[in-house]
């Protein structure tokens, strides 16, 4: 790796601007159409702002909108590939020039579980897809909006803590995605920090959602055991002594988007009841 390069001191000017219009703006959020999506999207309109919510099905993403509290500025719906970047730079240009966008959520995910060396290359190049790539492409393009705009505003992506640890059983891709989502997080936090952009993730543990809900049937058949008791295997690693819901994790997400987390980038906050701490 090349030598770092620092901008001089005297050059390095701390942004000053549109902290105040932050609230006021819209945020998008993907993957929203379930789960933790789906909860942050219900949070952030509770805090006041203008919620896109966005899935590769459009028709959840509605349902999501319409679930949503009702407004002076009514929420909105989006089809979205994460991985597809003209796809992201349409609604990101889109939210930009017409509602003002103050923050991304890059919530979209997926896992599949299998022993590490029975891992099927098509399960790998998907998870790396969706969990890396769509974070990566959905950053560039929120960032690019955020920038053009000249007002700052807030990106969160969504890791895992499996981010963390590799203590994690039947999930090598997943567990290769997230670490990646952390070190993309810390990235885009030091080159975006100059346009006043903060860049943070959240690392979840054992949440109750669907996507868990299929962990739950594929690690019960890998341990040759029963759902039951991977569910009580989750409980007891948890020192909080239950399983995540998605609104602990929406409620991180809104404290993330908000002027007490005005001097927070680049972190890869931990919510997870205490299962890996660090």
């Amino acid at each position: 790796m090349s030598g770092k390069e620092m901008k001089p001191e005297s050059s390095r000017v701390p942004f000053a601007g549109g902290r105040e219009a932050i609230a006021r703006d819209a945020v998008v959020v993907t993957g929203a159409g379930s789960g933790i999506g789906r909860a942050i999207a219900i949070r952030l309109a509770a805090k006041g702002w203008r919620v896109v919510a966005t899935d590769v099905d459009v028709h959840a993403a509605e349902a999501t909108a319409r679930a949503l509290p009702v407004t002076a500025r009514p929420h909105e719906a989006a089809q979205l590939d994460v991985t597809d970047p003209a796809s992201a730079e349409r609604v990101a240009r889109d939210v930009s020039v017409r509602l003002g966008l103050g923050a991304w959520v890059s919530n979209a995910g997926v896992s599949f579980m299998e022993r590490f060396v029975d891992i099927p290359m098509s399960n790998y190049e998907k998870t790396m897809d969706v969990n890396l790539k769509g974070v990566f492409v959905c950053g560039q393009a929120a960032a690019r909006a955020m920038i053009a705009a000249g007002r700052g505003g807030r990106i969160v992506n969504t890791a895992s803590m499996a981010g963390k640890q590799g203590r994690v059983p039947f999930l090598a891709d997943y567990v290769a995605s997230k670490f990646a989502v952390v070190g993309l997080t810390q990235s885009m936090a030091v080159e975006l920090g100059a346009y006043g952009i903060l860049v943070n993730s959240v690392c979840p543990g054992y949440v109750t959602t669907p996507m868990q809900d299929r962990e739950l049937s594929w690690e019960a058949r890998l341990r040759g055991t029963g759902t039951d008791a991977v569910r009580s295997l989750m409980v007891e690693d948890t020192p909080l002594g239950r399983l995540q819901t998605p609104e602990d994790v929406a409620n991180v997400v809104g404290f993330l988007l908000s002027e007490e987390a005005s001097f927070i980038t680049g972190e890869a906050l931990a919510v997870n009841g205490g299962a890996y701490m660090d």
